[in-house]
């Protein structure tokens, strides 16, 4: 369990998340009120009137998505210290005991995540792009490099991801506080020569807004939205360093410097109405524009981040939970368990970032895509929290539905808004979604319908311990450990070993690995061993979804519950099963075929428990699904 910060740690971790959680939703202000009066997808006129609703609109909202629900309401709804939709999706699953019921949540759980990954292919895209294309402020003989600048930037992004979001955050914070100080200093000055701006903190001017303009008012509700996308980051990267420096950050700088600038912006268009163009680069003066770019350019890489570290605490989650195959993670800090590296969700995400900006070509045409993905996650994530707030904090059904219905009210203005931009960018999002879920309930339903076929064919392990008492097998010196997903029978590679090897080894574990939904298991519940005869014991090994999966570690506590283990002298028995598909199966054809294939390219069982690949022996059998 993630314990929160001290007084000493504070600093270093507020400035880390400044780093890491607030690029994403920091950035918004090089293209939000771009995209709201000079987009290509219903531009709202430039008037004082609309100018002032809409700052009111991005304020409020600003306040009530980023500050009331995200930061000081669904931020409660940790799974010991861990957020992000999976892990919500385990607290609320735990807490449900109707089947069916829990079913739906999963189904809706596993969605949300699918769109999640949409938004961390989004995000590095438009955000870099969109700093970038600041150098056509400066000369248009910039244009032609706008593109190959941006996808260099995005590969030195994806390359430094190996260092770990500790390190990367604690060179980003520096930067991210930079920033944030200029967004509030551009913005101040802007102010100061139209401070009737600073009226639009009253929330009359967004409802008279609508009151006056209702369909328009909705229609920008989709650019609008683009000043708090990076919400959802604030929950999913919890984990790396604390809810207390993430509220921290939120409310001490972030919140004050992005309103400024927005309102500076506004201030700006008032008096110059020609330069929506570019709004944030003409609130500078020329000598800063150059300045200006790089600096923007490297907060919209940190921006990036923030989806990104969001990307792979998601996917750890999914593995742990089962819901997608194994793949190599890296802990990349002793001190903070959050904080992961998964390198080959690091180079599948480069690879579709750079085929979004080669397919879009500006951040305007991706704007067109953005915010329905993370609208989408939002919406998932109060109806989460809806069961969250029912069945742990113990909220009554009306108190629940009054706090949490008018949030989801928001939520839903939002995506409807951003549902009109289907047809121009808006189903790439949506159909990414849709993919990552089948993948994902395919494995789900895959692995589930294994365990069935292997249970039918399984032999009671108390029976086979009973039947092997006094039989004359050789015996082999050492200790052998035999993985099986179910401690209660015999693993098949225990049984073809023992036909192949016509004997036994003087030890001989059963070993079961278990992953709870819960993030962390203490080392004291680690394990627990029960000695079946003089040579069998059955181990079952426990981890939470965020903990290393490390077997020889685990297997060291052995050695305090009475079961001596020498690792020198322990051999690994695996099973490899070949699946072959058959028709009228529980599972379609085709969804059994695509199992398969997931299979075939899951990591090994050896790499992912971090077993010394000098002692492990794999076994194979076929298994007809």
């Amino acid at each position: 369990m993630n314990q929160a910060p001290d007084n000493k740690r504070l600093p270093a971790l507020t400035l880390a998340a400044l780093g890491v959680v607030y690029g994403d939703i920091g950035t918004s202000p090089l293209y939000a009120i771009k995209e709201v009066f000079g987009g290509a997808h219903h531009p709202v006129p430039i008037t004082p009137d609309n100018i002032l609703g809409i700052l009111s609109l991005i304020f409020w909202s600003l306040l009530l998505v980023v500050t009331v629900k995200y930061a000081l309401l669904i931020m409660r709804a940790h799974n010991n210290g861990e957020g992000g939709i999976m892990a919500l999706l385990a607290l609320a699953h735990r807490n449900t005991r109707n089947a069916r019921q829990a079913r739906a949540l999963v189904l809706l759980g596993l969605f949300g995540a699918a769109l999640f990954y949409g938004d961390g292919i989004i995000t590095p895209a438009i955000s870099v792009l969109s700093a970038v294309e600041g150098l056509e402020v400066a000369t248009p003989a910039f244009k032609p490099w706008v593109i190959p600048i941006t996808l260099g930037i995005l590969f030195g992004l994806f390359w430094v991801q190996r260092h770990g979001t500790g390190r990367v955050g604690g060179l980003f914070g520096p930067i991210t506080t930079v920033w944030f100080i200029v967004l509030a200093v551009l913005g101040i000055a802007n102010i100061w020569h139209s401070p009737i701006v600073l009226t639009a903190l009253s929330p009359h001017h967004a409802l008279a807004f609508f009151f006056s303009q209702p369909g328009m008012a909705f229609l920008s509700m989709g650019a609008v939205f683009l000043a708090v996308t990076g919400a959802e980051t604030l929950y999913a990267d919890m984990g790396h360093f604390g809810a207390k420096p993430v509220r921290l950050a939120w409310l001490a700088l972030v919140l004050p410097a992005l309103t400024l600038n927005y309102f500076g912006q506004g201030a700006l268009l008032l008096a110059q109405p020609e330069a929506i163009a570019h709004p944030f680069y003409h609130m500078a003066p020329d000598w800063a524009l150059y300045p200006m770019v790089i600096l923007a350019g490297a907060a919209t890489v940190i921006a990036s981040q923030a989806v990104i570290s969001g990307v792979y605490s998601i996917t750890h989650q999914a593995i742990q939970l089962g819901y997608t195959p194994r793949m190599h993670v890296q802990h990349t800090s002793s001190q903070q368990r959050g904080q992961i590296y998964l390198p080959g969700v690091n180079w599948a995400l480069f690879l579709a970032v750079v085929a979004l900006v080669l397919e879009f070509g500006s951040s305007s045409r991706l704007a067109a895509a953005y915010g329905i993905s993370v609208s989408g996650t939002m919406i998932i994530t109060t109806l989460l929290v809806y069961v969250v707030a029912r069945r742990v904090w113990g909220w009554g059904r009306l108190r629940s539905a009054l706090i949490l219905g008018a949030f989801l009210a928001v939520d839903l203005s939002f995506f409807g808004a951003n549902l009109t931009k289907i047809a121009d960018g808006g189903w790439f999002p949506l159909a990414f979604a849709g993919v990552l879920f089948l993948l994902m309930t395919t494995w789900k339903q895959g692995r589930a319908l294994l365990k069935a076929r292997r249970d039918r064919d399984a032999m009671p392990l108390d029976a086979f311990v009973q039947s092997m008492s006094g039989a004359a097998v050789p015996t082999i010196s050492g200790t052998a450990v035999f993985l099986t997903p179910h401690p209660d029978q015999v693993p098949h590679s225990l049984l073809h070993s023992l036909k192949h090897y016509k004997s036994l080894h003087e030890r001989v574990v059963i070993l079961n690995v278990n992953f709870t939904d819960e993030p962390f298991v203490p080392d004291e519940q680690r394990v627990k061993v029960a000695h079946l005869g003089e040579r069998y014991h059955r181990v079952e090994v426990f981890f939470g979804f965020m903990d290393r999966p490390d077997l020889t570690g685990a297997l060291h506590r052995c050695m305090d519950v009475g079961m001596p283990c020498d690792l020198e002298n322990t051999t690994f028995f695996l099973g490899r099963e070949t699946m072959i598909p058959r028709k009228k199966s529980d599972m379609a054809w085709w969804r059994e075929k695509l199992f398969i294939a997931m299979s075939r390219n899951a990591g090994t069982v050896a790499d992912y428990f971090g077993l010394p690949p000098n002692r492990v022996v794999e076994l194979g059998a076929q298994v007809v699904l």
